[in-house]
């Protein structure tokens, strides 16, 4: 019987039926890394790797009531939200949210990878107001992005702007990912901000893979993870960051359409 202690993580999404995002994704790549998890589910997507078919949401109070039964059975020692789907959802959770002594990890999830809205669209303006200011990192992509600043990103002064723009939302530091920047790049970067005024350029070699789904729930999971172990924001980032990078080459599809990455290729490399 294992006799250690895990460190205790909370993913507050929702649930993709194919298993590639969405709370599946973030419940995978905390086991993998050696967190124990835990879930408050914002909505059920009727998902697969083709495309997202229907969305059905819980109601706030419903929602709550899972957060409630997390925080008072366990000790949480670093949280996550992605897709939080409604206004009424999202206030609801940041008012619970509001004194947590943990650090919170925003993924602003708005369209999924196939171009479904995971997201109403009243419900931007709520996440900007009530949960960036109580975010320790928001981790938004290019899309999302300019939806969230309406600033285009077309080069690195733009970029800083963005920066500037979603720190003065009120979070704590800001990784703006670069995965949908350019066609086939030889590098990805993503561009990390911080109000003490770090601005760092974090690479990555690209991938070229068709079976990306579930890319960034598993990048803002794998940072909460190593944030439930204690590290620094930067080294947390960084690690998720090789995490994700190993997870993207070993990924395949084990169905119809985009594949999921692989979250569990680090431990299946340790066994040979």
């Amino acid at each position: 019987m294992y006799s250690g202690v895990l460190p205790n993580a909370l993913t507050i999404a929702g649930s993709d039926s194919g298993g590639g995002a969405g709370i599946q994704a973030d419940l995978k790549t905390f086991a993998a890394l050696g967190v124990y998890g835990t879930s408050v589910i914002t909505a059920l997507t009727a998902q697969n790797g083709l495309g997202v078919t229907g969305i059905h949401a819980p109601s706030a109070d419903f929602v709550v009531k899972q957060l409630k039964a997390v925080l008072d059975g366990f000790p949480i020692h670093a949280a996550k939200t992605g897709m939080l789907f409604s206004a009424e959802i999202i206030e609801a959770l940041a008012h619970e949210l509001k004194n947590a002594d943990f650090p919170l990890v925003v993924d602003p999830v708005c369209v999924s990878t196939s171009g479904h809205a995971l997201i109403e669209e009243n419900a931007v303006a709520m996440m900007k107001e009530k949960l960036f200011p109580l975010a320790a990192l928001i981790t938004p992509n290019k899309p999302e992005t300019e939806t969230l600043t309406g600033i285009k990103l077309v080069d690195n002064k733009s970029v800083e702007e963005a920066g500037r723009a979603l720190l003065a939302m009120g979070a704590e530091a800001v990784l703006i990912k670069g995965g949908h920047f350019e066609e086939k790049p030889i590098l990805v970067t993503d561009w990390f901000f911080d109000k003490n005024g770090t601005i760092e350029a974090l690479r990555q070699p690209h991938v070229d893979t068709p079976n990306s789904h579930g890319t960034g729930c598993t990048l803002s999971s794998a940072i909460t993870a190593y944030l439930a172990k204690k590290q620094p924001l930067l080294t947390a980032i960084k690690k998720a960051q090789e995490f994700l990078n190993c997870a993207l080459r070993n990924s395949y599809a084990p169905g119809k359409g985009i594949g999921p990455v692989h979250h569990l290729a680090t431990i299946e490399q340790l066994k040979h």
